[in-house]
């Protein structure tokens, strides 16, 4: 199981090739982007756990990279270091000013960058702030969004939930597990991309649950494409014996031998137009909805 995933911003070549095979062979999954309007693109798509950004590119300075990826809600969260040949006291500042979390000069030790990395990335975990799995928004940031939700207009709040996921685990183990929830949350992200928008907020409360809050306007049509893309993708995590027959064979409560289907998705939905009084409550109702799934 990779690290992390890390997406480099850099346009020399030789730079961003080093770092790519460098942290590659540490274990971490790396995407390299040459420009900051591609750099942004790729966050927004593959959601790395962290970002090392070039200041010097081509087509826009990395303070604007940076300055779109805190602005927006889908890479709001994600730990970014700085990586320049300026030394400045003014652009360090400037580059925190903008929410970055760590600044490196060129020529720099490639170790202290490790460290550095690895630092921002068990930092975030730490505080709640990601799933080290999904690399989706998790625990305060989730929390946060709800309070938002408070105050505004035409939400919907999706609680979403993979179901017959731990007979899975037991029976594949906890490395085929993970990569369902990785494979989960890009689906979620390439579903939202698709039906909402740049700012429709994607959460990962922990296990099998995730969350989505959109608009009541594509709320339904988000959830219909959810639940018809998971159940057709799901079956590629499993045996070809396990595809055909339409189920597993896992162990129940008195250890004897029971057939499980195959994993599905629920989906419960929350609007604004529903009496709220406060965040606990939607997620309450959200949960309810998504029990009573019986599509």
């Amino acid at each position: 199981m990779a690290k992390g995933r890390i997406l480099i911003v850099e346009d020399d070549f030789d730079i961003s090739n080093m770092l790519r095979i460098y942290f590659s062979g540490q274990g971490y999954d790396v995407m390299v982007a040459p420009r900051g309007s591609e750099a942004f693109n790729t966050a927004r798509q593959q959601l790395p756990h962290l970002i090392i950004l070039d200041i010097m590119l081509p087509d826009m300075d990395g303070y604007s990279v940076c300055r779109q990826l805190r602005q927006t809600i889908r890479t709001s969260h994600i730990p970014i270091i700085f990586l320049t040949q300026k030394d400045e006291r003014s652009d360090r500042i400037a580059g925190l000013e903008l929410g970055a979390d760590d600044y490196i000069t060129k020529p720099f030790d490639i170790e202290e960058l490790k460290l550095r990395v690895q630092n921002a990335i068990a930092r975030a975990q730490r505080e709640n702030l990601s799933d080290p799995r999904s690399g989706l928004p998790s625990g305060r940031l989730i929390e946060d969004e709800l309070r938002k939700l408070m105050r505004s207009n035409g939400w919907a709040f999706l609680d979403c939930k993979i179901e017959q996921f731990n007979p899975f685990k037991e029976v594949y183990g906890f490395v085929a597990s993970d990569e369902v929830l990785r494979a989960t949350a890009l689906l979620i992200r390439e579903v939202v991309d698709e039906l909402g928008t740049p700012n429709d907020f994607i959460g990962h409360p922990g296990g099998e649950n995730f969350i989505v809050i959109a608009s009541e306007t594509t709320a339904a049509v988000i959830r219909e494409r959810l639940k018809a893309r998971f159940a057709d993708e799901v079956k590629t995590h499993y045996s070809f014996i396990d595809r055909e027959r339409g189920y597993i064979m896992s162990r129940g409560n008195d250890n004897a031998d029971v057939q499980t289907p195959l994993m599905i998705m629920k989906v419960g939905i929350v609007t604004a137009e529903q009496e709220i009084s406060d965040i606990r409550e939607i997620t309450e109702l959200a949960a309810e909805a998504r029990r009573n799934d019986k599509d």
